[in-house]
């Protein structure tokens, strides 16, 4: 990701957070709408996300051309988008879906768990290789994944959840479904503020041992953090902790195959 493009990012989320309780499920939905518009008109894309073009004139072009047909936060939302010099045409999409997905987080009620509802789809996905290969594939018409994504998870998760998942199916981008629940997940984490650790053990863990755990992560990354939790028989014992690029190996079974290494 180009600088130009962290810094338009930016400032999409800061508009998204004058927006407060406006920017809603609703207005995530039209923001989604927007991104994949965006993907499929290269001219629109091209005039909205110019790196040449007057922001003040971009500003005005989606005023002109969205006034009245989308909400006044996703109107805002695409303005500032507009006025943004993005490192690629391209990236004001993935900028307008990450906007949808924080839209979500940040007013989703305090009941819904977003973050674990995504994690518990895509250990659906992971685990049924038919599923998977019906939402991924290329060749199959996006309103028939879709339909496949209301049909599975319409009455097992929430309406955020929902929403997000079928973004992500209606509009891959060349990424797979795994890979963009992953970052539909620590967006969501992020926009609440949190860091996501996936942590697996042999055996479940105790809320007393989740709660030391979660303080000795955020003191390491002076944040909160969000949970993932994975039962894996095969480590034997102790833990296995994901966050980000960081990878905190404490389990038994590594500690066995070292040392059938280093006898090696």
């Amino acid at each position: 990701m180009g600088s130009a493009t962290r810094d338009a990012l930016t400032a999409v989320r800061e508009t998204l957070v004058q927006q407060g309780g406006a920017a809603d499920l609703g207005v995530a939905e039209e923001l989604f709408s927007l991104a994949r518009l965006l993907g499929s008109s290269a001219q629109l894309r091209g005039a909205v996300a110019d790196p040449a073009a007057d922001p003040a004139e971009k500003a005005a072009l989606v005023q002109r051309a969205f006034a009245g047909k989308v909400s006044g936060a996703a109107l805002a939302a695409l303005t500032t988008a507009a006025r943004q010099r993005w490192s690629e045409p391209a990236d004001i999409i993935d900028g307008l879906e990450e906007a949808g997905v924080r839209a979500i987080a940040q007013s989703a009620p305090a009941s819904v768990s977003i973050s674990d509802e995504l994690f518990e789809v895509g250990r659906a996905v992971a685990s049924d290789a038919q599923l998977e290969l019906a939402l991924r594939s290329k060749l199959a018409d996006p309103a028939a994944k879709v339909g496949v994504v209301e049909r599975l998870l319409q009455t097992k998760v929430s309406a955020q959840t929902v929403a997000i998942v079928r973004q992500l199916v209606a509009d891959p981008r060349g990424r797979g479904i795994r890979e963009s629940l992953r970052w539909a997940q620590q967006t969501v984490a992020d926009q609440k503020q949190a860091v996501l650790a996936t942590v697996t053990s042999a055996q479940p863990l105790t809320a007393a041992q989740l709660d030391r755990l979660r303080g000795v992560l955020s003191k390491r990354y002076d944040k909160a953090i969000a949970f993932n939790t994975v039962i894996d028989p095969e480590l034997i014992g102790g833990l296995r902790v994901r966050v980000g690029d960081d990878v905190i190996d404490s389990s038994i079974a590594t500690r066995l195959s070292d040392v059938r290494l280093q006898l090696a």
